[in-house]
């Protein structure tokens, strides 16, 4: 099956939706607000693979490379994404891709495409940030070049390499696509329900910016900041940064950047009751897959157009949970002073 929507899915369907797409289906039926969408396959992978590469040389070239050798990665990883990229899609292929994309998109809405490797954000490994993602894509041809670009961006150095560190088999390496709704944020941003920079279980961080999460990808704007403590809800921590910019769609596809009001440049991104509406959803993520998570999240209206907090992917926290039989540093007055430290982008 090419094409999986996301109510149809959940955690024990990785092998077919990768990580992202397992992820996103399983928030959806527990009844959690996600922007709607659906997952190309990885058998929908295998077979454009399979169509490109019918002796199946790419996965063994790759399986050969010495991975301390970056020069070689990059020389055989750059061929490899330019056949991809270039290559048609076998015919039943792109007619079941486009059939669902005219279900989500119709009339003419703009969608996310979203790499979900089967490999990625599993407690064992954060492939976080390797693969691409392309955001405001209108258009059914868009759509599949940016399918195209995320099955390609499986072959990055970056990827290769990380892949040839951990000694991953090439054949348990596929790529999933999501296909997901755009939304109009307000404000976005990441939450964590550990900190990931001592562990610390009492605390749950929060950045946010105005406009698209990738804002904060970019580096282009550094981000509000709130930490409250799971067992009181009271916000312990609160940085309200400068906020020059912020991203948004354009009418024609793609993200621009735009320069914020004076007066919204120290304004909050988020309300304190928004922060708790997050902490509470946070908490109730946390529950649900019974482990710390690392979650996306954006506030856009929804159809009757009050604003309403959608999650974009929730990934296990992977630093600590390798680390729990390691003392836990306690919770400090100064509870942001564990927090954020080290991780402080939205990672797709």
């Amino acid at each position: 099956m090419f094409v999986r929507w996301f109510e149809e899915v959940g955690l024990g369907d990785r092998a077919t939706v990768g990580g992202k797409g397992a992820s996103l289906g399983e928030l959806a039926r527990a009844g959690i607000a996600v922007p709607p969408g659906f997952i190309v396959t990885t058998a929908a992978f295998d077979a454009a693979l399979a169509a490109l590469d019918p002796g199946g040389r790419i996965r063994g070239e790759i399986e050969q490379l010495p991975g301390c050798d970056l020069e070689t990665v990059s020389s055989v990883t750059e061929s490899i994404r330019e056949r991809i990229t270039a290559a048609e899609l076998p015919p039943e292929l792109a007619r079941a891709i486009s059939e669902a994309y005219a279900v989500l998109a119709a009339p003419d809405l703009p969608v996310a495409v979203r790499s979900s490797a089967t490999s990625e954000d599993s407690a064992e490994a954060s492939f976080a940030g390797l693969q691409d993602t392309y955001l405001n894509v209108r258009g059914p041809q868009a759509a599949l070049r940016s399918l195209r670009a995320c099955w390609a961006s499986l072959y990055s150095r970056e990827s290769v390499s990380y892949r040839l560190r951990l000694a991953l088999p090439e054949s348990q390496v596929a790529m999933a696509v999501v296909v997901q709704r755009m939304i109009a944020s307000s404000s976005s941003g990441v939450m964590f329900t550990r900190s990931p920079l001592t562990g610390d279980r009492s605390v749950i961080a929060i950045e946010a910016c105005f406009g698209l999460g990738s804002a904060l990808v970019s580096g282009e704007v550094t981000p509000d900041k709130f930490v409250l403590s799971k067992v009181t809800g009271d916000i312990v921590q609160r940085t309200v940064s400068t906020k020059t910019w912020r991203h948004v769609s354009l009418a024609d596809g793609g993200v621009s950047i735009e320069p914020l009001d004076a007066a919204l440049q120290r304004t909050p991104a988020l309300t304190d009751e928004q922060i708790q509406a997050l902490a509470q959803l946070g908490r109730q993520v946390e529950q649900h897959y019974g482990s710390a998570q690392d979650i996306e999240w954006a506030i856009a209206p929804d159809r009757s157009g009050n604003e309403r907090i959608y999650l974009l992917q929730s990934r296990p926290e992977t630093v600590w949970a390798r680390g729990d039989s390691q003392p836990v540093a306690k919770p400090t007055a100064r509870a942001y002073d564990h927090v954020l430290a080290a991780l402080g982008t939205i990672r797709r």
